[in-house]
């Protein structure tokens, strides 16, 4: 799952790329003292088209890491079930610091009742 969500952004990196590209063949064209006006249109056409396409699957990263910053469940992570089981072994060793002090009270005791 992370590896594809990499992948993910690798593409958006390329996405970028290609609008960077199309604003400068666009510049370049506007800087001719004939423009060509169908050039002009493909171009746009495919700025618009990856802008739209960026934007989308930066939202979806974001909306993803906003659900995991936030600790709601989602697919692929053991952050909560990793912290729920940290949070046991706490106690569990809590616990056993106490029994040990209770048990060590109570041999104690035993041993002023035995010398009374």
């Amino acid at each position: 799952m992370a590896n594809e969500r990499l992948r993910v952004l690798e593409d958006v990196e390329k996405e970028i790329a290609m609008v960077l590209q199309c604003a400068g063949n666009t510049v370049l064209e506007l800087s001719k003292d004939k423009h060509n006006a169908s050039f002009l249109d493909r171009q746009l056409l495919q700025f618009q088209n990856s802008i739209n396409r960026v934007e989308c699957e930066l939202n979806a990263q974001i909306c993803y890491l906003t659900q995991v910053a936030t600790g709601q469940p989602h697919e692929g992570s053991t952050y909560s079930a990793r912290k729920d089981c940290q949070m046991s072994l706490n106690r569990a060793e809590y616990a056993k610091v106490k029994l040990g002090e209770l048990g060590r009270t109570c041999e104690a005791m035993l041993e002023q009742q035995q010398q009374s």
